[in-house]
């Protein structure tokens, strides 16, 4: 049995999952596409010689007899209108973060995915998918380094385009931390503060780079968070948990050791994308195969919200420059059926 998809924004994460399904994976089929681009998305489909139709909007394509679920990877303001539309078509949805560009917006998704009574959505948060993560994760739920107290984390860039507003190191950027390092404590934020250090002179003129981001959790671990994305050497993802009875750190990707020209190196990559293909490729399968069961595996709509709520405080933080609280609504017991292999 094929879960026949359709496809909302087809542009470089669009792309790269049609590309992912159609070439990659199994059990998936694109059978409809749609962008505001109507001939980029054409191109896609002639490209991956696909028998799929290019709808004129998304919610042609969400209405459509032969599309089963919805991948949205179209503009961030407007996933919230296709991912509620998709929940009262009834169909499962897979979202690009963000869920919604503002917390309300992904509350209301919360409230309708509760009020239909069953999970609909799963959030492309794909690190939970990365094999240094989940190897970091088993450690630190096997207890090997005891209550985790401090993480020091790095999320570090080789350069950014002059468009990338000082906002984006936030909710483009830290965003993946933001998800991350809760799933990992099993813990939610009670506060944030952001600190800026001496300017970086690779930076564009309006943009503060690196940052450091400080939240606490519920449980008082401390997390400290390095955004620099003008860092010039490569693309570096770094956490080091440390626990009363040890230190547990993410293990780098594999690399080949060199001893050259005098030297003893490995090689850093310089691109997201190749560091993170294969959770892209896990993450996407998961939800497949989920899909076809009737579950949702993945990061859900609530995970959305938390993500959209402490980036909402990390961004007041920013301007204060004062410890800023986070407030969550309790979350709501429907979301304990989503509690599986990959968020415990």
């Amino acid at each position: 049995m094929k879960l026949r998809i359709g496809v909302i924004g087809t542009g470089a994460i669009g792309q790269e999952h049609m590309k992912r399904i159609t070439n990659t994976l199994s059990k998936g089929k694109i059978v409809a596409v749609t962008d505001v681009n109507q001939a980029q998305a054409q191109a896609i489909v002639n490209a991956l010689h696909l028998d799929a139709t290019v709808y004129n909007d998304g919610h042609q394509l969400i209405q459509a007899d032969d599309v089963d679920a919805i991948i949205v990877t179209s503009w961030g303001p407007t996933h919230e209108e296709f991912v509620l539309a998709a929940i009262q078509a009834g169909k499962p949805v897979f979202c690009e973060k963000p869920l919604a560009t503002t917390a309300e917006g992904c509350k209301r998704i919360v409230n309708a995915e509760i009020e239909a009574g069953k999970l609909f959505v799963q959030v492309g948060y794909m690190r939970r998918y990365d094999p240094s993560y989940l190897a970091l994760k088993a450690t630190l739920d096997q207890g090997t380094v005891g209550e985790p107290l401090i993480i020091h984390s790095a999320h570090r860039n080789p350069t950014v385009p002059e468009t990338y507003t000082g906002d984006m190191s936030i909710v483009d950027t830290f965003i993946h931390e933001i998800d991350i390092h809760r799933w990992l404590l099993n813990d939610d934020y009670v506060s944030v503060q952001t600190i800026a250090p001496k300017k970086t002179s690779q930076a564009a003129d309006h943009l503060q780079d690196p940052i450091i981001v400080l939240m606490k959790t519920k449980r008082g671990a401390l997390i400290s968070g390095e955004i620099f994305v003008n860092c010039e050497y490569g693309y570096d993802i770094q956490c080091q948990v440390v626990g009363e009875k040890g230190i547990a750190s993410l293990p780098e990707p594999a690399t080949v050791v060199l001893r050259t020209d005098a030297k003893h190196s490995k090689d850093i990559l310089v691109d997201w994308q190749a560091r993170f293909k294969s959770a892209y490729d896990a993450e996407l399968q998961d939800w497949i195969d989920s899909t076809l069961k009737g579950e949702v595996n993945g990061p859900t709509a609530w995970d959305g919200y938390v993500a959209a709520v402490t980036s909402d405080a990390c961004l007041e933080a920013k301007v204060s420059g004062e410890v800023t609280p986070i407030h969550l609504d309790d979350r709501p017991a429907f979301y304990d059926q989503a509690l599986t292999t990959v968020q415990k």
